[in-house]
């Protein structure tokens, strides 16, 4: 008998004991109620949501504003809790707040979205929801997301009241024409006074008192009455689902095995999977391989339609490919390319080298995957006689470039060289000159 027929007799005669059939773990069900909404799950099964069930009068999208630290995620998970999108646990904090940077320096520093679906007066709405950071290093996640929106809630620390990014958020706002819901928050700190925070706000931005709210996010007091205000205060997307698809890429991400996923607002039409569509940037065509929303995971649908907000996968394997401002459209209907979003213009800079010449690659690599996912960074190639080949990037700040290195090393397991960064200063002589 061969080994491999002996090992095959010895493995059958072997006494092994039985062990009990483990329980099949299911997801908690989400919380029930007059807030929580049905999901619109297809006929066809649970596998896909049914998008077709709201129209553009009942869609509401909106982001999260306000300067660092005054709560902006937290009271992001009370309304995914609210609305049955998460289950309400210890371990849901920061729930919109995925990246490992993220969670051990406790701020966000990149803009996520999540679908809600909310029951209101017996209507069924769908509110798009975008947190967002508030660093100022972070200020063109804020600006690409409120392209995608038609309102914000713009929230105040009761403590420490209106604060430097607290005024720009909120004039990047108000430059966007965008509905403005005044809230204010940590009402149930022992030093809070949210009577001057009002006054602050009427006086500084000309909201009436009466149409801030007060809120306590980490307690949930009052919270529910945010999303009312949403729907009352914020209107619906100006757009047609019989217009020809017009989707606008405000963000995207590369996964290994399925390319770029885009995440787009539908601005017309709808898109599903089969279609042939076109980005207007590279001329190129693709067929869409998925589409669906987040929820704040990937939640695959049939279609989206125009006013919501979800993501596309249409087999980019490149991520030159990708353009954060890009316009989608079907093939053979071209439409005209949305406005986009203007450059960002980087104020601190610094050499990046391989630790290794033979990393070269791959750290191009990560370089290239990474700057799709913040493309505020400015990459050109450099080289130095000391360390050899590498880049000289661009970053809106110092805390901006900390973080991309620290994501450098925890998302793509490089190890990189990062030189004292420099600012570049201009000055005028008297006699007209201009010198760097």
């Amino acid at each position: 008998m061969t080994l491999a027929g002996r090992t095959a007799a010895w493995w059958a005669r072997l006494r092994r004991p039985r062990l009990p059939a483990a329980p099949l773990c299911l997801p908690p069900w989400l919380p029930t109620g007059p807030a929580a909404c049905e999901r619109p799950y297809s006929s066809h099964g649970k596998e896909k949501l049914d998008m077709s069930t709201y129209p553009v009068e009942s869609i509401r999208n909106f982001s999260i504003i306000a300067h660092v630290d005054h709560g902006k995620s937290t009271l992001a998970d009370r309304l995914l809790e609210i609305t049955g999108t998460i289950a309400k646990t210890d371990h849901n904090k920061q729930v919109l707040d995925k990246l490992q940077v993220e969670r051990e320096r406790g701020i966000t520093v990149k803009a996520q979205s999540a679908s809600l679906f909310y029951n209101y007066e017996g209507v069924n709405y769908l509110l798009n929801l975008i947190d967002t950071p508030g660093h100022v290093d972070f200020s063109y996640e804020v600006s690409r997301s409120l392209s995608a929106c038609q309102g914000v809630i713009l929230v105040v620390d009761a403590n420490e009241g209106i604060q430097a990014q607290t005024v720009a958020n909120f004039y990047l706002a108000f430059e966007a024409q965008l509905a403005i819901i005044p809230v204010i928050n940590k009402i149930d700190l022992k030093n809070a006074d949210p009577e001057r925070v009002e006054k602050q706000i009427e006086k500084l931005f000309d909201i009436p008192i009466d149409e801030c709210v007060r809120i306590s996010a980490k307690k949930g007091t009052n919270v529910e009455t945010v999303l009312q205000k949403v729907i009352e205060k914020i209107p619906p997307p100006q757009c047609n689902t019989a217009d020809p698809l017009k989707a606008l890429v405000f963000d995207s991400t590369f996964d290994h095995y399925r390319g770029v996923i885009a995440n787009i607002a539908l601005f017309g039409g709808e898109i599903q999977k089969g279609h042939k569509i076109v980005s207007a940037h590279t001329k190129k065509r693709y067929e869409v391989n998925e589409v669906g929303i987040l929820t704040p995971n990937e939640q695959p649908t049939h279609k989206l339609y125009a006013g919501q907000v979800g993501y596309v996968i249409a087999g980019m394997k490149e991520v030159t490919e990708a353009q954060i401002g890009d316009t989608l459209f079907l093939y053979k209907q071209p439409v005209e390319p949305l406005p986009g979003f203007k450059s960002a213009k980087p104020m601190v800079f610094a050499g990046m080298y391989p630790v290794d010449q033979t990393e070269y690659n791959n750290l191009k690599s990560a370089l290239e995957r990474l700057t799709l996912n913040d493309s505020s960074v400015t990459v050109h190639r450099d080289s130095s006689l000391a360390l050899g080949a590498g880049w000289r990037l661009g970053f809106l700040g110092l805390l901006h470039m900390e973080v991309f290195n620290q994501r450098l090393e925890q998302e793509y397991n490089m190890s990189v060289i990062l030189t004292a960064p420099t600012v570049p200063y201009k000055a005028v002589l008297s006699s007209a000159k201009l010198i760097k």
